[in-house]
């Protein structure tokens, strides 16, 4: 089984190192890195995310913003998310939401019928308080460039 084998072991191995290796290919991937950097910086600041919102979108985020709030917080209505001297039990939302002491979420199907008329809205929502589906008819008005929730 060990045969010996001549001539090839006593050969020495020729290397050769004469390529020349180039940097272009280095350099054109940085170039083209570059080229994509800039391409997107240009269109965020020709197309901004915020021109691609819409009303109904902005009117949803507020409802939306409202019941999280409310979630968080044993006043009612939450800070900042609602007309100074809105009532939840005055407007009727209260009797919609549960009462004070209930859960509420929003349903999968979301938000539509937005409609907006200067500096207020109103938008339907489908929410679930409680566990049970409950759809419901929500009020809002433009203070500042925001929406809140009011009563008018």
């Amino acid at each position: 089984m060990n045969e010996e084998q001549s001539g090839s072991d006593d050969q020495p191995v020729v290397v050769d190192q004469t390529d020349k290796r180039s940097v272009v290919p280095f350099v054109a991937a940085v170039v083209i890195a570059i080229v994509v950097l800039i391409g997107i910086v240009a269109g965020g600041l020709l197309s901004p995310a915020e021109k691609n919102v819409t009303e109904a979108d902005r009117l949803a985020a507020a409802v939306t913003n409202y019941i999280d709030a409310r979630s968080r917080s044993d006043l009612r209505p939450p800070p900042g998310v609602a007309c100074p001297g809105f009532s939840e039990e005055t407007s009727g939302l209260g009797e919609q939401l549960g009462g004070p002491n209930s859960t509420v979420t929003i349903d999968g199907k979301g938000f539509e019928n937005a409609t907006v008329n200067v500096d207020r809205a109103k938008i339907d929502a489908a929410l679930v308080v409680n566990g049970n589906p409950v759809p419901s008819s929500w009020k809002l008005t433009r203070v500042d460039s925001a929406w809140l929730v009011c009563s008018f």
